[in-house]
């Protein structure tokens, strides 16, 4: 291949020429062309819309879910410690003279003073 063959594959490639004064030149586009690749964009363009929608909505919906059973999760928990201290009031009892006793959990505390004065033995 001699240089003359080299530079008009280069400008082609590279859409400018050389001209005589040895400045460069974008090489003129046809306008059918240009409407041509127009027309080829557009439904790429439309199909990659639809495609980043339905993804969105995919992340919405998975968002949506995640939030729905957060919620859930704090609900049951919240419900579950109004239920404990419910209980915790219950466990509280008024006197006839009007004092608060609690009721709190017995130890059995003899049982393990006689097994000590039995071991000692």
């Amino acid at each position: 291949m001699n240089d003359e063959q080299r530079k008009i594959i280069i400008s082609k490639v590279s859409e400018y020429r050389q001209n005589e004064s040895g400045e460069y030149q974008q090489v003129p586009i046809s306008p059918v062309n240009r409407w041509i690749t127009y027309a080829m964009l557009i439904p790429a363009v439309v199909v990659l819309i639809l495609i980043g929608i339905f993804f969105f909505a995919a992340f919405l919906a998975l968002l949506a879910v995640a939030v729905a059973v957060v919620g859930t999760r704090f609900w049951w928990l919240r419900r579950k410690y109004e239920r404990a201290t419910q209980q915790h009031d219950d466990s509280k009892t008024q006197t006839d003279d009007g004092q608060t006793t609690v009721i709190e959990d017995a130890q059995i505390i003899e049982e393990t003073e006689v097994h000590r004065a039995k071991s000692r033995k």
